[in-house]
């Protein structure tokens, strides 16, 4: 098993004209990370080089052309581009959403390859990253083509874990989308998740419902009754401990959500609105359910304090610090999946 220390975290650039750079060396001006983790950024070092100057921070950069020169200890930085790149703070521009992309899919090569050992994205924006090669909603949906598995987006603060049955569709498109065979995926995929990622081997998981009041015997929508419950049911009866579908509104008002190690949101805002109230913007957003390991910050590009040197970077940080704690959990639950009868043995 890889020691801790040894952990290559590539990174992805994200969009240059947000807070992206500005996250990754504040967190990195911190010469322990360095200890904990050897980080690569898949950008161009000059250019970095000219927003850390730009912000006045300090964190040194060692410029690398390929991945066989990365040297432990450093905040290397893998040259993907050579041209120079006209930056503007806080604006939307086509041209760095090519860039950013750039990045991301030379990043997620390297993980493929497992020349990295895991990655943590910075923000994009949503819309200057479409083109003709690039035809994809955000970073979750291009790595659940490019890796095996099926893509979960599972927020994560400490304890905190909430997943999503469906995420970036319309509200008016979500009742449609919720059926047996894909409530049963992701709770599936949550549940190994949490056994692998997390170690926790008999995980306790709520659903909330679809419809205020879990459809009021079907007075507020039917789908909690017909589809939801009969759904949960069939899990429960086959062994996974999976509860509800519980009333959103009062789930979280009156800390129901403490009981169970994980919760699933019916659609996008229904969880992230609670998560993000209560994780005081150390969340992370994690993708859960694929053969490799991706984290990144829970907030966005932030365009309105990008250049200002005023971002927080705690979230970004604790991407960071989640990768590293899943590939550890991951890697001590494959020793266990392997030797059960020497971990019986160590126990004795």
């Amino acid at each position: 098993m890889k020691k801790a220390e040894n952990i290559i975290v590539g990174i992805s650039i994200g969009d240059l004209n947000g807070i992206g750079s500005e996250v990754i060396l504040k967190t990195f001006e911190d010469s322990r990370m360095l200890e904990l983790c050897t980080p690569v950024i898949f950008a161009n070092v000059k250019v970095l080089s000219f927003i850390k100057k730009t912000l006045e921070l300090t964190a040194p950069l060692h410029g690398i052309d390929k991945l066989d020169q990365l040297v432990v200890g450093k905040i290397n930085v893998l040259n993907i581009w050579r041209e120079g790149v006209d930056l503007n703070f806080g604006t939307n521009d086509e041209n760095i959403g090519k860039y950013a992309i750039k990045s991301f899919v030379a990043a997620t090569k390297a993980l493929k390859e497992n020349q990295i050992d895991v990655l943590v994205t910075a923000p994009i924006n949503k819309y200057n990253i479409q083109s003709e090669e690039f035809k994809f909603p955000g970073h979750t949906d291009y790595l659940d083509k490019e890796l095996e598995g099926n893509a979960l987006m599972l927020m994560v603060q400490d304890n905190l874990r909430v997943g999503l049955l469906t995420d970036h569709i319309p509200v008016n498109e979500v009742a449609k989308h919720l059926t047996e065979k894909l409530i049963t995926q992701k709770i599936e995929t949550i549940k190994h998740s949490l056994i692998q990622d997390f170690g926790i081997n008999k995980p306790k998981i709520a659903v909330l419902a679809l419809n205020p009041h879990a459809g009021d015997n079907g007075v507020i929508g039917k789908e909690d009754d017909e589809v939801l419950k009969p759904t949960l049911k069939k899990l429960f009866e086959k062994g996974t401990l999976v509860f509800g579908p519980f009333a959103a509104d009062g789930f979280f008002g009156n800390n129901q959500y403490e009981k169970y190690d994980a919760v699933i949101a019916t659609y996008h805002d229904q969880g992230l609105i609670p998560f993000k109230t209560l994780s005081f913007g150390n969340g992370v957003n994690y993708t859960a359910g694929l053969n490799k390991i991706r984290t990144s910050p829970d907030h966005g590009t932030a365009y309105e304090i990008a250049g200002k040197g005023v971002a927080d970077y705690n979230s970004f940080k604790e991407a960071v610090y989640t990768a590293i704690d899943i590939y550890n959990s991951r890697n001590q639950h494959q020793e266990i999946s392997k030797n059960p009868l020497k971990t019986k043995e160590k126990q004795l």
